[in-house]
């Protein structure tokens, strides 16, 4: 086999292969087989017809086009050994000559890992939000804990806001029933918004047994967009009763000792949450800090998958929220362009993350072992709720075994990267991520959770996802 590389741009290259016929044996005798396999001859087995009688039966160019397709890939791995080039994505395939019995030649034109000079990470300094946990906080979430041991009481008065309603609903649209537009015995709480636009209203004041009437745009079903009448039977008002933030309480529903225990305990696990917080804003920031020292020639190819990767998981996460892009950028004052805009400069960033980290790990000679491979693997079979075995054969039916490879190498590479960074707080003190190693290292290690109290998962390359499950 002969190879040739044409350089078509710091990321893209040309392998021009041409290789003797005879090179193509293995994958001509496998052809053979597999079409015999397919013909029925009178007078041959199964597997047995000699290639002179397929040649005749379903041609010599149909054979040769199936041993091509199957020794394609071989050969071009074999050039791309040969070659030293670093691929980061698939070829564009194109055979330019084929002579029967003489020699076969084809071009692949790929997208490689761009050649740069890897930047010093040595002495990278950054600076993140000191960690303080106030009063504020944490009355929040007592009265959060305190909410859910509410209980409810019925009370002979008008509904308010904030009380929970049994309800009997009737939509209907000229007199029609709007199908799925009835229920009766629904709860519902005044206020929450959670039911049909106009219902928080039309309630307010009600008491059991008053009967009310309003109108509602449908945003569903086959009359969405249209006005419906609908009427509103309040049959029962209950009140919620929060219990007093006292040791009664803490001992009986939470099971601390005493008020002051359990108040102890919301601000231990508010600094915890905090300070993971703190680790993933460095981690973020001696990343960002990295790669302003270095310019990388990005490879189209790559950038683009990364952008429709994007595009398609926003869409996904938009639809579990019961949202679309739309009302999304319209709730974020965002324009479709500046969207896309935002859009393209984070894949971009993606992907020079990964090349820089990749050629860190190059530097440092970073290896994964299996241990580490597994670690991932049952971590991420957690958050799924699969057994690490189903999460294996995942990967590897999936071909996405190599990614989760490529992902952990990064991640030791960025952890390599931060160990020779200063990390200070905005209050001048050094930040010690050592002792969040061990949680950072747990099978929550990629959860965190934002000021918001929303739970996230960190992707090495600086990506964040967003959880539907709080993890503690």
């Amino acid at each position: 086999m002969q190879s040739s590389v044409e350089t078509l741009s710091p990321t893209r290259v040309r392998l021009t292969i041409e290789v003797p016929f005879g090179e193509l044996k293995p994958e001509m005798d496998s052809a053979y087989k597999r079409i015999g396999a397919q013909v029925r001859v009178q007078g041959f087995r199964p597997g047995k017809v000699p290639p002179r009688i397929l040649d005749q039966r379903v041609g010599r160019g149909v054979v040769l086009e199936e041993a091509v397709q199957e020794a394609v890939p071989r050969l071009y791995g074999e050039a791309v050994e040969e070659s030293g080039v670093t691929p980061v994505g698939p070829p564009q395939v194109e055979v330019t000559n084929m002579e029967d019995g003489s020699s076969l030649t084809f071009t692949a034109e790929v997208d490689v890992r761009p050649e740069f000079d890897v930047p010093s990470y040595d002495g990278l300094s950054v600076t993140v939000d000191a960690v303080e946990v106030t009063d504020e906080e944490v009355d929040e979430q007592i009265t959060a804990l305190r909410e859910r041991f509410a209980s409810l009481s019925t009370v002979e008065r008008p509904a308010a806001d904030g009380d929970f309603v049994t309800l009997d609903l009737a939509a209907t649209i000229d007199g029609e029933e709007v199908p799925g537009g009835t229920a009766v015995g629904m709860s519902y709480q005044i206020g929450s918004g959670q039911l049909l636009d106009g219902l928080d209203e039309a309630i307010t004041g009600a008491s059991a047994d008053e009967e009310r009437t309003f109108q509602t745009a449908l945003v569903a079903g086959e009359h969405e967009g249209k006005t419906a009448d609908v009427v509103v039977t309040v049959r029962a008002v209950q009140e919620r009763e929060i219990p007093a933030a006292d040791d009664a309480w803490a001992t009986g529903s939470t099971g601390f000792d005493s008020f002051e225990a359990l108040r102890a305990d919301v601000v231990s696990r508010i600094d915890r949450m905090k300070r993971l917080q703190q680790g993933v804003d460095a981690r973020d920031k001696v990343l960002e800090a990295l790669l302003d020292k270095v310019e990388v020639p990005l490879p189209e190819g790559v950038v683009d998958t990364e952008l429709t990767w994007r595009r398609q998981t926003t869409q996904e996460q938009l639809q579990r929220n019961g949202l679309n892009l739309e009302g999304y950028l319209e709730s974020e004052g965002k324009t479709e362009e500046e969207f896309e805009t935002e859009l393209k400069a984070s894949a971009a960033q993606a992907v020079k993350a990964q090349l820089v980290l990749d050629a860190v790990a190059d530097k440092e000679e970073l290896g994964v072992t299996d241990a580490e491979l597994t670690d991932q693997v049952v971590r991420r079979a957690q958050r799924a709720g699969v057994s690490p075995d189903q999460y294996a054969q995942q990967l590897v039916s999936s071909g996405q075994l190599g990614g989760l490879v490529s992902e952990v190498r990064r991640g030791k590479a960025l952890a390599t990267v931060m160990e020779g960074a200063s990390i200070k707080d905005s209050q001048g003190a050094d930040v010690d991520l050592e002792a969040l190693r061990e949680d950072m290292g747990s099978p929550q290690a990629d959860v965190e959770v934002d000021e918001a109290g929303r739970p996230f998962h960190l992707h090495d390359d600086g990506s964040v996802h967003y959880l539907d499950e709080q993890q503690s």
